[in-house]
């Protein structure tokens, strides 16, 4: 993000990214519990600038582990053992309260929902100084909120950790658990790079 600032403590307009995404999940879900999890060396500058914003959506705050995996173990703790859990990036802002919805609705029938996203671009993969097409069909972009069944995905958790782990999908999976998808949102941007960051000011008006 060519910033020393953290990208989820950006500002978004007139507040930083991070509280638009918990503004989402507040108004999809009436009496949602909210879970922030993040490093523990950023936690105190959070706790400031919910002040600074008058920031009042209630959440707690879980410090995170070195890995993704250890990060979202950490955070379940503080939740229980049956219901919904959604998961998300913290810098995806524009999730859209009718797909958290959907989202949390699927899981409760099929006990999972990945939203995803068809793959529109040409793809190569490169292999030395050689390169070659892969075909794109039947191939998805994953997005967030994941969500599970609480009762399937925290003994899923309870396991060593895994470089095969690079979602929250990938560990239900290996619990031997079926992944169900749903139709993502092309504007669900993960806003990883400045010109996100102008795409999501674009996106909410904020220009």
């Amino acid at each position: 993000m060519q910033s020393a600032l953290p990208k989820q403590f950006l500002l978004l307009g007139d507040q930083p990214i991070l509280m638009h995404t918990l503004r989402r999940f507040a108004r999809a879900i009436e009496g949602i519990r909210l879970v922030v999890v993040l490093p523990e060396s950023q936690i105190g500058f959070w706790k400031e600038l919910c002040e600074q914003h008058n920031f009042s959506i209630p959440h707690d705050v879980v410090s995170g582990g070195d890995t993704r995996f250890q990060s979202v173990k950490n955070g379940l703790e503080r939740c229980s053992d049956q219901g919904v859990v959604a998961i998300h990036d913290g810098v995806r802002p524009l999730v859209s309260e009718e797909l958290i919805q959907r989202c949390i609705s699927e899981t409760e029938q099929h006990g999972s929902a990945l939203p995803v996203v068809p793959i529109t671009q040409s793809l190569r993969k490169k292999d030395g100084e050689d390169s070659a097409v892969v075909s794109r069909d039947g191939m998805l972009s994953v997005q967030t909120p994941q969500c599970f069944d609480l009762a399937q995905l925290k003994p899923a958790f309870d396991v060593e950790f895994s470089s095969s782990f690079t979602d929250d999908a990938t560990v239900f999976e290996q619990a031997g658990h079926k992944i169900h998808l749903v139709d993502g949102e092309e504007t669900n941007l993960k806003v990883t790079t400045p010109a996100d960051l102008k795409i999501a000011e674009a996106i909410l008006g904020l220009h």
